[in-house]
């Protein structure tokens, strides 16, 4: 009884101010002074935006290097650099308009070939295979963007070509010569086996993520549509018009493989800076001009023409890689947000 007594009259004296008490003293933990964040976290996330603006500084670095390489040729060429058609070392002329007219040929060309094909084999692996042969066929899709591009080049050299000079264009030329696709000798070595190896080359990337884009829109629009008593072929409808804009990137992002292909587009296309729309004719492009001249060349403008056609290049590459990223994610995005 005295014991509770006591805690009685303690009890009082604090609700009557007698006894006063103490608070506690502040903590002052290092996870306080950093607003409450783990320090784990904090180094983490520092670490990785060091990382992140190293990567950009380099991208930064590489356009201002170019930029000053390539002022001996913006100062004396200027927009002819664009325009004009003559490539002469020589004589110390250079533009730019025939690599560019190759690379945006070849490219477009392989473009119209492979995304009908792409197309083909991306609605058949998400809509109609059976489970265990669309992981065969994916795999090998796969394992055909992983091939080097020198085996490519090699292929075209050795298989490719001979086969185009002594078979494929022979028999264009003599059934379809009075289109201009289809004129001149049958050299093997041209535009059309760049743009047949270009297509080999991008038909994988168009395919496998033109897949991956299909299979993000949701089952339930499936099911939605054959409930309704859609067929088999309206579905794939359906399914091709909410996956519109992640083709649309995946085909962007082909085209900008095909745009800056270097070693196998070098290896097949001739090499001859000239602007032709014959198919059987040689071409360069503006990847190959700079892999066949940078090691030969000697004045500083030949060097500051390769160094601009570079940044030409790069500037193009990096719009079309940029549009389709965006696209690819947007489409992506919006799908899985609806599952």
């Amino acid at each position: 009884m005295q014991i509770i007594n006591l805690i009685k009259r303690k009890i009082f004296k604090q609700q009557a101010g007698i006894i006063s008490v103490e608070a506690p003293a502040a903590s002052f933990s290092i996870k306080n002074l950093l607003g409450g964040k783990n320090v784990g976290d904090l180094v983490f996330q520092n670490v990785l935006r060091f990382f992140a603006s190293i990567l950009l500084l380099i991208v930064v670095l590489m356009v201002i290097q170019m930029v000053n390489q390539s002022m001996p040729s913006i100062k004396q060429f200027g927009w002819n650099f664009i325009k004009n058609n003559t490539w002469d070392p020589v004589k110390e002329e250079y533009s730019a308009w025939p690599f560019i007219f190759g690379t945006l040929y070849s490219s477009l060309l392989a473009l119209l070939i492979a995304l009908p094909l792409s197309l083909g084999v991306s609605i058949f692996l998400s809509e109609f295979a059976p489970r265990w042969l669309e992981k065969i066929v994916s795999l090998l899709v796969e394992l055909l963007a992983a091939v080097p591009s020198i085996v490519y080049g090699l292929f075209g050299i050795f298989v490719l070509a001979p086969w185009l000079r002594t078979t494929i264009e022979p028999a264009l030329g003599n059934k379809f010569g009075f289109l201009p696709l289809f004129t001149g000798p049958p050299y093997g070595l041209g535009m059309f086996a760049a743009v047949i190896i270009l297509v080999v080359m991008i038909l994988p990337i168009i395919t496998s993520i033109s897949r991956d884009v299909m299979k993000a829109i949701p089952v339930t629009q499936r099911e939605a549509a054959y409930a309704l008593g859609a067929t088999k072929w309206e579905v794939v409808k359906i399914i091709l018009g909410g996956a519109k804009s992640g083709i649309v990137g995946a085909t962007l992002l082909g085209l900008g493989r095909a745009v800056g292909e270097t070693m196998a587009v070098t290896m097949v296309i001739g090499n001859t800076p000239q602007i032709s729309y014959s198919l059987f004719e040689p071409g360069h492009t503006m990847a190959s001009v700079i892999a066949n001249e940078f090691s030969e060349a000697t004045s500083t403008l030949h060097v500051s023409s390769l160094i601009e056609i570079s940044l030409l290049l790069f500037i193009i590459t990096v719009i079309l890689n940029a549009a389709a990223r965006l696209i690819v994610w947007g489409v992506t995005k919006k799908y899985k947000g609806r599952k």
